[in-house]
């Protein structure tokens, strides 16, 4: 708001400052236009040099106002472009935060592994999913969902026991989402990286994960939802010290 208030001052300054070089100018050759030729003609050598060193004065002094006036609107519009420069800047930094913090949807290419139990696998807990979600960031990937509920740095993956068996994984607390087999991870970054960080011979997720139901299929404009929940900083000193 202050920034547009701003920017409204300075396009009413530079009009201003063009109107008053107008209006001095106007009066110079209006000054001109009134003066009167038999007088000229009358006047002794001496006056009419006079007369010419005035006008002569006047015009420099008109043309002065013209070069500062000039030089002006020249630094008010430097200045505008610098702050339109850094208000682009700040826009373009914003949106990096908000997509790094999941408040936005995103769009763009990148992997989706599919990940189910079979009959004869381990049951799939909380600690599978970390593993491969830990796996995609280390490969730069700038997003990643888990059944269409968006991964953050603050995002919980948890077990819910019942009967001492893994009943279900919750993800993200706040939104008290759950999720059962199959698992569908997508994960937005450069496809070959990602895919080559998974499937490295013995080391990588889907040679570890082998004896699970586990495909890995690049994709392109690969959408993930936003956050659902609500971020929320309960003990960062906001104001910095004091």
């Amino acid at each position: 708001m202050e920034l547009k208030k701003g920017k409204n001052i300075m396009i009413m300054t530079i009009g201003l400052i063009c109107f008053i070089l107008t209006y001095v100018i106007f009066v110079q050759f209006k000054t001109i236009e009134e003066t009167n030729i038999t007088e000229i003609e009358t006047m002794t050598e001496t006056e009419l040099r006079e007369k010419i060193a005035s006008w002569k004065e006047r015009y420099e002094e008109t043309n002065q106002k013209l070069q500062e006036t000039n030089e002006t609107i020249t630094e008010y519009r430097q200045k505008k472009e610098a702050n339109q420069e850094a208000v682009e800047l700040l826009d373009k930094e914003l949106l990096q935060a908000q997509i790094l913090a999941g408040e936005t949807d995103v769009i763009g290419d990148g992997i989706v592994i599919k990940l189910a139990q079979n009959e004869e696998s381990e049951l799939l807990q909380a600690r599978d999913l970390l593993h491969l979600i830990n796996e995609l960031n280390s490969a730069g990937a700038e997003a990643i969902s888990i059944n269409d509920q968006r991964i953050t740095n603050m995002s919980d993956i948890v077990d819910i026991y019942v009967d001492d068996i893994v009943h279900y994984i919750l993800i993200n607390k706040e939104t008290k989402k759950r999720i059962v087999s199959p698992y569908v991870i997508k994960a937005i970054g450069d496809p070959k990286y990602l895919e080559s960080a998974l499937t490295t011979k013995t080391v990588g997720f889907m040679d570890m994960y082998s004896e699970y139901a586990v495909s890995l299929e690049r994709q392109n404009n690969i959408r993930i939802p936003k956050y659902s929940g609500k971020i929320e900083i309960k003990y960062i000193d906001m104001e910095g010290e004091k």
